[in-house]
């Protein structure tokens, strides 16, 4: 079995193998595909996706691997079991179809049940993020941290939107609002995991969102925890990787946060 240490270089290899795919296909005609209403896959996800898998396949051969654009037939039991590999070969398709510069690429490993193992390139801007359990969140060669406050006057947030699921629109907006008025400000900028990744970086004080999957969240969730910050669902649970629902914060700000997603969706028990 692999050690931790080996565990973060496959990642960072990983990784960077299809953010090379994504920098070279950024501005060239891309063929576009609706996996449904307003979610897309174009063949740079796929190209991104191949040389992950490939990386994966090389330095940890034999390995289950979950991947956004070819799902793993894997139960619910076996997944928590791991060591399972969770991809999201670009995270913020929608972004990269329209040349908007925030898209990344997604590698994590989880073990009984938790993320072992982190990893968030920023194609366009070249950052990696890494972390591993125990060993801190870097952002190359410096260690992260969540930039902690008190109270939300001054602090920032990141969101994004129910796109998948627009039934859920309205307390979202409602929820927007609450955050909004009492807050320095918002942003949705299309990237989950990027978004977990600035909090990480204290470039923001939290983050929630729900409806997401577990490739969108995997890396970032460890990132947010080795720098400091407390991660939830919206109910205050553990369960923000499988439930689709998360709430990411500075330890100052993540119970206040929390308590306003679980007000405004008291009943939501995941997707």
């Amino acid at each position: 079995m692999p050690t931790t240490s080996e565990y973060v270089h496959c990642a960072r290899a990983a990784a960077e193998a299809g953010a090379q795919v994504l920098r070279r296909r950024w501005g060239q005609g891309l063929q576009v595909k609706s996996k449904q209403r307003f979610d897309y896959v174009t063949d740079a996800d796929l190209a991104s996706e191949k040389a992950v898998l490939a990386t994966i396949a090389q330095h940890c051969p034999g390995q289950a691997v979950l991947s956004e654009e070819t799902p793993a037939d894997l139960a619910r039991a076996q997944a928590e079991q791991g060591p399972l590999w969770v991809v999201d070969p670009l995270d913020g398709t929608t972004n990269y179809i329209h040349g908007f510069p925030h898209v990344a690429v997604s590698v994590a490993l989880v073990e009984q049940g938790v993320p072992l193992v982190g990893v968030v390139v920023d194609v366009t801007k070249g950052e990696e993020f890494v972390a591993s359990r125990g060993g801190g969140a870097w952002l190359g060669g410096n260690r992260l941290s969540v930039a902690d406050m008190a109270g939300p006057e001054q602090a920032l947030f990141m969101t994004g939107f129910p796109f998948r699921h627009k039934q859920w629109l309205d307390p979202y907006m409602e929820l927007f609002r609450d955050v909004f008025v009492q807050s320095a400000g918002a942003r949705r900028a299309g990237s989950a995991a990027l978004d977990l990744a600035y909090v990480a970086a204290g470039r923001g004080q939290g983050f929630w969102e729900l409806g997401l999957k577990p490739w969108d969240v995997a890396a970032g969730i460890l990132l947010v925890q080795e720098a400091g910050g407390l991660v939830s669902d919206f109910q205050g649970g553990a369960h923000a990787l499988w439930r689709g629902d998360i709430v990411a914060a500075c330890p100052g700000l993540h119970g206040w946060l929390q308590g306003l997603c679980a007000g405004r969706f008291p009943d939501f028990d995941g997707v």
